[in-house]
């Protein structure tokens, strides 16, 4: 009796234990609803990371997205198959491109009526398809991708033992060749993509289903279960911002307009700042997600230090100058493409060419800006004009009602003019603007017009 006492006593322990479990059970969510790049990288990275801390059954991805950079779909699909928790995909629309890889990782997918999953071919900048090299390289991935997954035992009527993929890795590769072809489905003469149902068809898909909820209760038969949502921070989104290529485009014209305008004007001030800011907003973000090593942003501050030696010490633009540049220049383009001491392996192409046009296009912007500003300097209510022109320096004694005076009487420059800086007449100094953009310190100069309160001056050639 008392063995029947305690064995019913264990079976309502286990009953109860298993309801209890049930009830605790934590369906954890993250978004992916954007394009595939670093901030889609980010969140998923840091849903992992919380949805570990919280102890979570399952991790189920929502995904709506076309695509975008393959590197970091790359990395969320290694996150995806190195995660300890379960990892479910619900295709609510679309899982497109670099969205297939990732969706093709996770051990279980879910579309909705109307979804879709394919068309994984490589395309280049302008949305042409690229060279069959990087077509192969995604093919290799997405094939070794659907292969993770293993294969099924399956025992037949007759009692032969046969083994078939769980997904099978030729229907990846045709989403991203339309030369591999799949018999079991009707058209295969374009690159493949899979509706819902279709995706059930090649087992490409556990369960059709309109939300999560209808998932976790009619597929993964839960009675009682909480749904979480990751939601990125403020910081996040600041981060994300930065991190957005067109924005780093925007801070590299800042530090090049910056250095620019500090080149231009005598003393150091509010030009130089703003170019500090911007390279101290282009570099944080990199630098928190691994990319920006301490190597690189050196060779960013010591091409700034060259630059500064260069405004300073050394008259004229030469090689102090043209080295702080061009070091400047390879710490913005080597912080944005993952290298480790130069060496760039593993680094995909796309990214490496990615990383050149966000350069590129930034020192095109600083050109156009330089190009204006240019045409600024000296100009009647020009902010520029005041300023290059309104820093105080010891010893400056100048009249402004008594300037035009000045008009044909020669003397020397006391700093560099770039175009602006200070000369000195008849022993005394005054702003001066060089008409012909640069003339060095110590050359003769003459006053050629007084205008909007400013002198202009030309170089006595000898």
């Amino acid at each position: 009796m008392k063995k029947v006492i305690l064995f019913l006593f264990l079976s309502l322990f286990c009953y109860l234990s298993g309801m209890a479990n049930d009830s605790t059970k934590l369906i954890y969510k993250i978004n992916i609803k954007q394009e595939i790049g670093s901030a889609s990288w980010h969140h998923l990275q840091n849903g992992l990371h919380h949805a570990s801390q919280k102890n979570a059954d399952y991790i189920l991805l929502e995904m709506n997205t076309y695509g975008g950079k393959v590197l970091d779909a790359d990395s969320m699909r290694t996150a995806i198959l190195n995660s300890k928790i379960p990892v479910y995909a619900f295709i609510n629309n679309n899982a497109a491109s670099a969205g297939e890889l990732i969706a093709i990782a996770c051990d279980r997918i879910y579309m909705r009526n109307g979804a879709n999953i394919g068309a994984a071919t490589v395309v280049d900048m302008t949305g042409e398809k690229a060279p069959d090299k990087y077509q192969s390289y995604m093919r290799s991935l997405i094939r070794s991708t659907a292969e993770s997954h293993g294969k099924d035992t399956i025992v037949q009527a007759n009692g032969d033992t046969v083994y078939k993929w769980k997904r099978d890795p030729i229907i990846a590769e045709a989403m991203v060749d339309e030369r591999v072809k799949v018999d079991i489905l009707p058209d295969t003469s374009k690159v493949l993509t899979l509706t819902a149902s279709e995706a059930m068809q090649v087992r490409y898909c556990e369960g059709i289903a309109e939300n999560v909820q209808e998932i976790a209760v009619k597929y993964m038969q839960l009675n009682n279960y909480t749904i979480e949502t990751y939601n990125p921070t403020t910081f996040d989104k600041i981060k994300d911002f930065l991190t957005h290529g067109l924005v780093q485009s925007i801070l590299i014209m800042v530090i090049f307009g910056g250095i620019y305008i500090e080149l231009k004007t005598p003393g150091i001030g509010v030009p130089a700042a703003v170019a500090i800011t911007a390279g101290i907003l282009y570099f944080t973000p990199l630098y928190m997600d691994g990319y920006a090593q301490n190597w690189e942003i050196l060779i960013f501050v010591v091409g700034l230090i060259l630059i500064a030696f260069e405004i300073f010490v050394i008259p004229g633009f030469g090689v102090a100058g043209i080295s702080g540049i061009t070091l400047v220049v390879i710490g913005l383009f080597l912080s944005l493409v993952g290298n480790v001491n130069f060496s760039f392996e593993g680094v995909s192409t796309d990214y490496l060419v990615n990383s050149v046009l966000t350069v590129t296009l930034g020192i095109t912007l600083s050109f156009v800006l330089i190009v204006f500003l240019l045409s600024r300097i000296g100009k009647q209510n020009s902010i520029l004009r005041n300023v290059a022109l309104n820093s105080d320096q010891e010893g400056y004694i100048s009249v402004p009602s008594e300037q035009k005076l000045l008009i044909g009487k020669i003397g020397i420059t006391a700093t560099i003019l770039r175009p602006a800086g200070k000369v000195i007449i008849d022993k005394e100094y005054y702003d001066a603007v060089a008409l012909q953009s640069f003339i060095d310190k110590g050359k003769a100069i003459k006053v050629t017009k007084y205008e909007n309160s400013q002198l202009y001056v030309v170089e006595i050639k000898e």
